[in-house]
């Protein structure tokens, strides 16, 4: 009987090993997609481009975004950790829809130097996209001109997207999935993705 539960002890001991290793591999994946899009975000020639350039940039960051939800959303019901590929998700899809506002920031600042109370250089762009999102507003950066209040303006509408929308979704995906666990027995038999 001891060798029974001593069998059980090893087995709760592999899990939890292996929680942990998922941890782990889930915030270096977090932590380097994040690196990777500040670091794309500061090299970019935002101040240097076109305007043409800038709507494109824009664009297709937000369509990016909707697909990187769709796709996290999808690989969220298919993971063995629903809940923490939740997190994942999150941790990567607020930095990116921030850093491409920013971007949309600092393009439209090097287009027209009124549109903003002071120049934008990356790092104001981001901190005022950042600061609009979590509605602090320090009135330190403000949109001046019509162009600027609009994008401003479309922006804290997206924000309320995102926060209503996108992380719905999200956490629906993460109780879709460990419901589907409970429901399939994945999580005795260790069935699934991620």
């Amino acid at each position: 009987m001891t060798s029974g539960a001593g069998g059980v002890l090893q087995g709760h001991q592999g899990a939890r090993r292996r929680l942990f290793a998922r941890l782990v591999w889930t915030a270096l994946r977090v932590l380097v997609s994040v690196a990777t899009l500040v670091t794309l975000y500061y090299v970019g020639p935002l101040d240097h481009s076109s305007e043409g350039t800038a709507v494109a940039i824009l664009l297709s960051g937000l369509v990016g975004f909707i697909v990187l939800v769709a796709l996290q959303v999808r690989s969220i019901l298919r993971s063995r950790y629903p809940a923490l590929r939740a997190v994942e998700a999150l941790a990567v899809s607020i930095p990116f829809f921030l850093l491409l506002v920013a971007a949309g920031y600092v393009a439209m600042a090097a287009q027209s130097p009124g549109s903003f109370g002071r120049h934008l250089s990356h790092t104001a762009g981001l901190y005022f996209a950042v600061t609009v999102f979590t509605t602090v507003g320090f009135g330190d950066i403000t949109a001046k001109s019509g162009t600027a209040q609009l994008a401003v303006t479309a922006q804290m509408l997206m924000d309320l997207i995102v926060f209503g929308l996108v992380i719905k979704a999200i956490v629906d995906a993460a109780h879709r999935g460990r419901e589907r666990m409970r429901t399939t027995g994945d999580y005795q038999a260790g069935g699934g993705a991620r």
